[in-house]
């Protein structure tokens, strides 16, 4: 097993990875003070899969399990089913010391997230990432939240988990697009802050999309130990945390004016980075060939690269406008200045903005 720290004083945790471990995150959950009462949030599909083994396990160390299913699906990451989730945990009489357990990909992760947050004021929750892109993102660094009609992510709170627990299994029955979708926050992480990993991914795009198992294990930790790093250095987003918004202003932009569902997230973040890479190239931050390599691994891992030409440029605007990393109005942008870094640049023109959206710039 794999161990790496989140080192943040006193809301510190442990990211755990591993194959073949879901069967004991029952022992894992021992090793807290949380009281006997758990609630399990996950969504059908998921839940069809390893909710037995999980539930089993969990029950196997004498805790109280109450199960809330969501269905799948980025449109169902709101208000109304955080309500479903409290009514169930108020049901289930969840008190201060119970802890509510994540199991899914990045939007169940994110909603319970936020219900724990906000229920009795703050219970603790876990994280069962089942999806490449939950274990190497969103289940790390207490973002939490649900999406508004207007804006992606525009409700919800910082709220770090206790623990999160990687079973590298769960990745066998991924289906092959949230795969791939996964591998656009992985590519992300070379481009803000490790060249060599970058070229990792360059070279072993063949391995990667086998399912190579050191290869994927390999992707899986080097992400996790980059979020870590950064996320104990900037909790909240006051600095050093906004680069891991790289490819996110646009990308959050376009599955907010495709209505969440035409995009997945990273399909949507893939089209942003290469977006924000072109823009970085015309302000001459990224030289031309830095641009195409990004452009190159992105397409060489089956991503999207292009913002399609039936997407309103008015449309992603005004989706960007309502971002919350704008500020006064002002879009920001994480740029690459080179494979490895990046800035954050705002005061662009709108003109500046159009034209590194149009497909043939």
């Amino acid at each position: 097993m794999q161990k790496i720290r989140v080192d943040l004083g006193d809301r510190s945790y442990n990211i755990l990875i591993d194959t073949g471990n879901l069967p004991d995150i029952g022992k894992g959950l021992l090793k807290f003070e949380f009281s006997k009462k758990i609630c399990l949030l996950s969504n059908p599909t998921v839940f069809g899969l390893y909710g037995a083994p999980v539930s089993r396990s969990i029950r196997d160390e004498g805790f109280e399990l109450a199960e809330i299913l969501i269905p799948d699906g980025e449109e169902y990451k709101n208000l109304d089913s955080v309500e479903q989730i409290y009514g169930e945990m108020l049901k289930a009489r969840l008190d201060r010391k119970s802890v509510l357990v994540a199991l899914g990909g990045g939007v169940i992760g994110d909603m319970a997230g936020f219900a724990a947050s906000t229920y009795m004021r703050g219970i603790d929750f876990v994280q069962v990432p089942t999806t490449l892109l939950a274990q190497v993102d969103s289940s790390v660094g207490g973002k939490t939240g649900v999406n508004h009609a207007l804006g992606k992510n525009m409700i919800g709170t910082f709220w770090q988990p206790r623990l999160v627990w990687v079973d590298t299994d769960t990745l066998k029955t991924l289906p092959k697009r949230e795969f791939l979708s996964g591998l656009a926050e992985v590519i992300k992480y070379g481009v803000i802050w490790d060249g060599e990993f970058f070229r990792f991914l360059e070279e072993n795009a063949g391995k990667v999309l086998a399912h190579d198992q050191e290869a994927l294990g390999h992707i899986i930790r080097v992400s996790c130990e980059i979020k870590a790093e950064v996320v104990s250095r900037d909790e909240r987003e006051s600095g050093l945390r906004a680069i891991l918004n790289y490819g996110h202003t646009i990308g959050h932009a376009i599955e907010t004016a495709t209505g969440y569902t035409r995009y997945l997230h990273g399909e949507a973040v893939a089209i942003g980075m290469y977006a924000e890479a072109k823009l970085a190239r015309r302000l001459g931050l990224l030289d031309g060939e830095q641009a195409e390599r990004i452009r190159a691994v992105i397409d060489s891992y089956g991503l999207p690269s292009d913002v399609p030409d039936d997407i309103p440029f008015e449309s992603v605007l005004s989706s960007m406008r309502l971002d919350k990393k704008a500020l006064s109005g002002d879009l920001r942008f994480v740029l690459p200045e080179r494979i490895g870094s990046v800035k954050i640049k705002g005061g662009l023109s709108r003109q500046e903005i159009e034209k590194v959206l149009e497909k043939s710039s």
